[in-house]
């Protein structure tokens, strides 16, 4: 069941977000950049990967989402020095608190990628500003890591199947289209302070893939892109 939620959560992200082909980066008001000398800790990511069925079905795929957090973590390695900051590692220990909150900026991300990007729905009670918090509970990360921010990563990406393909290209000889992979992802900063997203960028197209360390690289690329370091 929650395999199939977290299916249909992707699916109505595709549906309703614009494709773009870059990120598209947002800062909370009033901040500008990370303060010289503060830390940022690198939480755990939040990164699944799916297969797409004939009929459409989106499919996790556990080998494919354990080799992508691999070329994740050794891509962000490789970019700790370009980022300008002091990175710090927080290891995915099974830490219940941390996994709480990356559930939490699960559900906050989604609600900012629907709710600050698409026009239509934004809420009246932003006025226009990018205002968004997970809530002070995050100074936890903060007494467990001595960090002042937090950096979160989340990442769905989809690849349609053998069969999914041979079922779109028989819809385009009727006329109609289906939608293939997609890559959905976000990257946060987080004051540990009082949960504030100071920072916030959104990713979603209908290409990348991280099952290679070269295209998961350059997803981080576009992840990081505009980070305030």
């Amino acid at each position: 069941m929650l395999a199939w939620w977290r299916g249909a959560v992707l699916g109505v992200m595709v549906a309703l977000l614009p494709s773009v082909a870059l990120a598209q980066a947002a800062l909370a008001d009033g901040f500008k950049k990370v303060p010289s000398g503060a830390k940022v800790v690198l939480t755990p990511m939040d990164v699944e990967l799916f297969s797409i069925s004939a009929g459409g079905i989106l499919e996790p795929q556990a080998e494919w989402t354990s080799r992508a957090l691999d070329h994740l973590k050794s891509a962000y390695q490789a970019k700790k020095d370009a980022l300008g900051v002091e990175m710090l590692q927080l290891d995915d220990d099974g830490d219940e608190v941390v996994e709480d909150f990356n559930r939490l900026h699960g559900a906050v991300g989604n609600s900012i990628a629907l709710h600050h990007y698409i026009r239509p729905w934004r809420l009246p009670s932003k006025d226009g500003q990018f205002d968004w918090t997970l809530g002070d509970g995050v100074d936890a990360i903060r007494a467990k890591t001595g960090a002042n921010y937090a950096l979160f990563t989340f990442v769905r990406d989809s690849y349609a199947s053998s069969e999914r393909v041979v079922t779109m290209v028989i819809g385009a000889l009727f006329g109609f289209g289906l939608q293939g992979g997609t890559q959905i992802g976000y990257a946060s900063l987080v004051d540990l302070r009082d949960g504030r997203v100071v920072w916030f960028n959104l990713l979603r197209r209908a290409r990348g893939d991280l099952r290679t360390p070269d295209k998961a690289r350059e997803t981080l690329e576009n992840l990081l892109e505009d980070f305030p370091g």
